[in-house]
């Protein structure tokens, strides 16, 4: 299947839209269906050699209830670790970022493009995306990629399998509740999805790092980046 990169209407909807508020409602229970917060605690707490860290940013973070799930799961051998919810619109509530602290966490939200994202004298340890790296053609990814690589000494993304089975499931969305914008994303998401190596062969730096693809679940691929002085 080739990968095709569409606009998905979520992208174009102000946060408030009622649209929009479903759908994000939807997105966050079809990530708990397909164990997307499980996934991805368990591949931080494999991947992550050493001391506790101290920041995790979230790229396109949306409404940042993902990384929340994260938290809960990981958080108890995790304490006091800073998040940064990285995101072009504002959608992240004071009520969530005061989630985090119920969980040891602290948390802020960057509005911000990601190719603005601005540099801090130290590199972020480690940086996620949930659902975000299929949005971008193979140029835009490439570069996104390389500003990731000069920050992070860990980044996991998990992200749509383009595969026959995903986009059948996307297709049978509206049998759990979702809304039209969901159902249409949905189908958009996984044609524009990974598959095999896709993103290791973007990625900047093959000697610096550990790469590492596979199918994660029914449903979802998992790229995960470590650099060589980090276990």
């Amino acid at each position: 299947m080739k990968r095709i990169v569409r606009p998905e209407i979520l992208d174009s909807l102000p946060p408030a839209d009622p649209r929009a508020l479903g759908s994000r409602r939807d997105l966050r229970r079809l990530n708990r269906l397909m164990r997307h917060p499980a996934i991805m605690a368990e591949a931080l707490a494999k991947n992550w050699k050493g001391p506790t860290p101290t920041q995790i940013t979230e790229i396109g973070a949306g409404d940042g209830r993902f990384l929340q799930d994260v938290a809960q799961r990981i958080g108890p051998r995790w304490p006091d670790v800073r998040a940064t919810l990285l995101d072009r619109q504002t959608n992240a509530t004071p009520e969530t970022l005061a989630g985090f602290a119920t969980l040891g966490w602290r948390a802020e939200a960057l509005v911000t493009d990601i190719f603005d994202w601005p540099q801090n004298p130290g590199a972020d340890e480690i940086v996620i995306a949930n659902l975000f790296l299929h949005h971008f053609a193979a140029g835009p990814l490439a570069e996104l990629l390389r500003l990731v690589s000069q920050r992070a000494r860990l980044f996991i993304a998990l992200e749509p399998r383009r595969a026959a089975r995903p986009l059948l499931f996307s297709r049978l969305l509206w049998a759990v509740g979702c809304n039209g914008v969901t159902r249409h994303d949905a189908a958009v998401s996984v044609r524009a999805g990974f598959a095999d190596n896709e993103l290791s062969a973007l990625w900047p730096d093959w000697r610096g790092w550990r790469l590492m693809e596979q199918r994660a679940g029914n449903f979802s691929h998992l790229f995960i980046a470590r650099k060589f002085d980090h276990g």
